[in-house]
C-alpha cells in the first residue's frame, strides 16, 4: 500500500478527552474515528489488525472443532423473555419495537440466539457435542463509554457456545476452549493471566477471565508467584490460617462497657482513641439487598467483597444503604454502628474472621459512644457465618500460603460453564439412550476483537507512538525514501518494496513528498514492527537504513540484502505468532 493512497489521517495535536493511551495513540495514528459517544468507525489500519486478530480466533477456534455461524444481531424479545434476562439484563440492553409494535433488542450477547437454534435441532444425545461461534459487531448501551475501544458501546465480539449432554462432558468442551483461548492470546504476543473470575450476569457454576497485563487495567488481579493460582480481586480467596464456622464466646471476657469516643468514628480513629489495634474492632455495614436491609460484620481493617456477599445473600440488586437508610435501620449514626442490639427481623451475617474475635469493640449504635468488651456469641448472634473478605496483594493464597502478587489487567476474554441456565428455561433438550429428556449442559466464551487490539496498543506503546508485534500490526514493513526528487532514492525504494511483497511481507510505503521529520514522526505513530530508511548518502555506498521500532538506533544493511534480512526477520516474528 503507498501511503500517499491510504487513508491514515495521523494528528500532531494530542486529543484532551482521551484518558488511556490507547485511546490517544489509536486517535493520533488514524486507527479510529469517533462517530459518536462510545461508537467508533475502524479506520484501514485498525480493521488490518482486527483481521489479524479474527484470523488466529478462526484458526485455533477450528482446530479446536469449533463451527462458525452468525447470528442476527436483532432479536424478539420472547427468547429473552424465556430466559428471564429481558427484565434483568439493565439499561445496556437496547430495546425497540417495530412497526408492528413487535418488542426486539439488539442483542449484546447471544446465549438466547444460539439456544434457541439448538432448540430447533439438537434432538439426541448424538447430536452432541456442539460448538458454535460467531465473530460479529454487538450494542451495548453503556451509561459512560469510554477509554475509545476498551468501553464502547458498539465493538467487535467473538461469542461461541458449546452443548454437551452432562456436566463432565461439558467440562472437556469448557477445557478446550480454555486451551485455545491460551493460545489465541499467546499468538496475539500479549502478556495475560488467565484467572478464576465471576459469572456475573451471563451466569453459570464457573469462569475464567483472560486478563491482558497492563497498569492501566481496571481490573485488580491476584496472583501465587508459587503455585500459579491466580483470580480477579472479585473472586480471590485467602488462606486462613483457623476458619471458624461458629461464635464460641470466652467466659473470662467481661461485661460489655459502653463508652463515650467523641469525634472517633472511623475504624482507625477508635483504634488511635482507645489505643488499641484496628483489627480489634468490629467494621458494621448496611447494604440493601433487593430493597431489604442486612448487616454485615467484618474485621476492622477487612473489606467486603461485594460479589461474594451478593452470592452469599442471592440478591439481583446489593447496594449500600445510604446514610439516611442507615439511621432508619439502625437508629444510630455512621460511625458508631454495632451490631448488638440490632433489631431481630434483620439479618446479620459475618466474615471468618469474626468469629475468632474475643473482647472486642464495636459501636453502640449510639451517637459518639462504642462498646468494649463485646464477645460474639454472648453479645450478639448472626444468621450467618460465611467468606465475605475481599482479598488484597499480600495477602496468603488460598493453596499454597505464599503471598498473592496485585497486577492490574484488561479483561479481553472469559469462558462460562453455564450449566443449564439457558438451556432449562428454554426448552432445549435432547433424548437419552433410553428416550429420556435432559437440558443440554451449556458452555459460553467470548472474546472481545476491539478490544484485544486496544489492550495491545496499551501493552505496546511508547513516548512516540504505537509499537505492535508483527502479527497483529496492520503492516510489517514501512519503506521510507528521504528524497522524493531522487530518481536514484525512488527506484530503489520501488524495487525493495515490489521484491518484499512479492516476498509476502505487508509493506507500507511512504511515498509522501515531505520532510524526513515528518516521515519518521508518523512512521513511528503507527506502531508497524520495522522501518527501511533510503538516503542517497547510504545508498551511494551500497546501503540502506534498517530498524525495528523498539531500536534506538538504525543499521546498515546493503541494499542487495536487506529483502532477505527483512523477510528473515518477520518471518521469525510471525513464526512466534504461529506457536
Amino acid at each position: 500500500m503507498r501511503y500517499s493512497q491510504a487513508l491514515i489521517p495521523t494528528r500532531k495535536e494530542t486529543p484532551v478527552d482521551a484518558e488511556l493511551p490507547s485511546h490517544r495513540l489509536m486517535l493520533r495514528a488514524g486507527y479510529i474515528e469517533q462517530l459518536t459517544a462510545g461508537i467508533y468507525t475502524l479506520m484501514p489500519l485498525a480493521w488490518r489488525s482486527a483481521q489479524k486478530i479474527e484470523k488466529i480466533i478462526r484458526e485455533e477456534l477450528e482446530a479446536a472443532g469449533a463451527q462458525e455461524i452468525l447470528l442476527p444481531m436483532v432479536q424478539p424479545a420472547e427468547i429473552w423473555k424465556l430466559s428471564g434476562r429481558w427484565d434483568h439484563y439493565g439499561k445496556e440492553l437496547l430495546r425497540f419495537k417495530d412497526r408492528k409494535d413487535q418488542e426486539y433488542c439488539l442483542s449484546p450477547t447471544h446465549e438466547e440466539g444460539v439456544t434457541d437454534l439448538a432448540k430447533r435441532h439438537i434432538r439426541s444425545y448424538r447430536d452432541m457435542p456442539k460448538n458454535l461461534f460467531q465473530i460479529q459487531v454487538k450494542f451495548r448501551d453503556e451509561l459512560r463509554p469510554r477509554g475509545g475501544l476498551m468501553r464502547g458501546r458498539e465493538f467487535i465480539m467473538k461469542d461461541g457456545y458449546s452443548f454437551d449432554v452432562s456436566y463432565e462432558a461439558a467440562e472437556v468442551s469448557y477445557k478446550k476452549m480454555y486451551d485455545a483461548y491460551t493460545r489465541i492470546f499467546k499468538r496475539c504476543g500479549l502478556a495475560f493471566r488467565a484467572v478464576e473470575a465471576d459469572s456475573g450476569n451471563i451466569g453459570g457454576s464457573h469462569s475464567h477471565e483472560f486478563q491482558v497485563l497492563a497498569q492501566t487495567g481496571e481490573d485488580r488481579i491476584l496472583s501465587c508467584p508459587k503455585c500459579g493460582y491466580a483470580a480477579n480481586e472479585e473472586k480471590a480467596e485467602v488462606k486462613r490460617t483457623v476458619t471458624a464456622t461458629a461464635f464460641s464466646p470466652v467466659a473470662s471476657t467481661p461485661a460489655r462497657e459502653e463508652i463515650f469516643t467523641g469525634d472517633a468514628h472511623t475504624i482507625d480513629e477508635v483504634a488511635a482513641f482507645l489505643k488499641d489495634d484496628a483489627n480489634n474492632s468490629i467494621k458494621t455495614l448496611v447494604y440493601l439487598a433487593d430493597g431489604n436491609p442486612v448487616v454485615i460484620l467484618m474485621r476492622g481493617n477487612d473489606n467486603v467483597n461485594e460479589i461474594k456477599l451478593a452470592h452469599v445473600l442471592g440478591c439481583e440488586n446489593l447496594v449500600m444503604a445510604s446514610d439516611n437508610a442507615i439511621e432508619e435501620i439502625m437508629h444510630a449514626k455512621v460511625g458508631a454502628l454495632g451490631p448488638v442490639g440490632v433489631d431481630d427481623s434483620i439479618p446479620i451475617y459475618a466474615d471468618y474472621n469474626v468469629a475468632l474475635m474475643h473482647n472486642c469493640i464495636c459501636g453502640a449504635n449510639h451517637t459518639d459512644h462504642h462498646f468494649l468488651h463485646v464477645e460474639p456469641g454472648r453479645d450478639f448472634n448472626v444468621k450467618a457465618i460465611e467468606d465475605l473478605i475481599l482479598a488484597q496483594e499480600g495477602d496468603a493464597c488460598p493453596h499454597c500460603g505464599e503471598k498473592l502478587q496485585g497486577f492490574k489487567g484488561i479483561e479481553v476474554g472469559h469462558v462460562f460453564l453455564l450449566g443449564t441456565k439457558y438451556s432449562e428455561p428454554m426448552g432445549a433438550t435432547y433424548l437419552d439412550a433410553n428416550g429420556d429428556a435432559h437440558p443440554c449442559v451449556m458452555g459460553c466464551y467470548g472474546i472481545g476483537v476491539t478490544r484485544v487490539l486496544a489492550a495491545a496498543i496499551e501493552q505496546y506503546n511508547d513516548d512516540n507512538g504505537i509499537n505492535l508485534p508483527a502479527v497483529i500490526a496492520p503492516f510489517h514493513v514501512i519503506v521510507a525514501p528521504m528524497l522524493m526528487k531522487s530518481e536514484k532514492v525512488v527506484a530503489a525504494a520501488e524495487k525493495i518494496y515490489a521484491d518484499l511483497r512479492a516476498a509476502g511481507i505487508e509493506v507500507l510505503f511512504d511515498d509522501r513528498d515531505v520532510r524526513a521529520g515528518v516521515k519518521f514522526k508518523d512512521d513511528d505513530l503507527l506502531g508497524i514492527p520495522y522501518r527501511i530508511t533510503i538516503g542517497e548518502r547510504n545508498l551511494n555506498e551500497g546501503m540502506v537504513e534498517f530498524k525495528h521500532r523498539a531500536d534506538a538506533d538504525n543499521t546498515k544493511v546493503a541494499l542487495a540484502d536487506v529483502v532477505e534480512v527483512v523477510k528473515a526477520r518477520v518471518m521469525a516474528d510471525l513464526e512466534i505468532g504461529r506457536q
